[in-house]
């Protein structure tokens, strides 16, 4: 760029995880990123978990005793919670992509009011129902807990 320079991005990790003065909606990006990466990771995981099926029976009843344990349960609702709020997020995303909660076009002026009154009620809306979703989850994941 010619005439102007570069700032240094003098925060860091930090800059990236904040929401700064940027709102709700940066801590929403942020983390639709990290369940994002989170669901990768699982899946990831459920490869490498289901190919000791190859390896014969015994394989298989080793990894799987491994897995009931109840460190991999609570890990099990986590995956659950990431699938839930990136799902819903990204409903919410589609949607918005599509032109809906846009508003009419108008001089972009930071903060862009006219897109935040719009589109922060919608992403408090995702987050209710997300909240909904991991509650309904969260009473089936209690009840996998035997006699506990």
């Amino acid at each position: 760029m010619q005439g102007s320079e570069f700032k240094k991005n003098r925060l860091g990790l930090m800059g990236w995880l904040s929401g700064g003065r940027y709102g709700v909606e940066r801590y929403a990006y942020t983390l639709h990123r990290l369940t994002g990466l989170a669901i990768l990771a699982y899946f990831i995981l459920h490869i490498f978990v289901t190919s000791a099926r190859v390896l014969g029976e015994e394989a298989w009843n080793t990894v799987m005793g491994f897995l009931n344990s109840p460190a991999f349960k609570v890990g099990e609702f986590l995956v659950y919670l990431a699938f839930a709020y990136h799902a819903l997020n990204g409903i919410r995303l589609v949607l918005t992509e599509l032109g809906f909660f846009l508003g009419t076009p108008c001089q972009p002026v930071f903060p862009y009011s006219n897109s935040v009154k719009r589109q922060r009620p919608v992403l408090v809306v995702v987050m209710i129902v997300a909240a909904v979703v991991v509650l309904l989850g969260g009473v089936d994941f209690l009840r996998a807990f035997p006699g506990e």
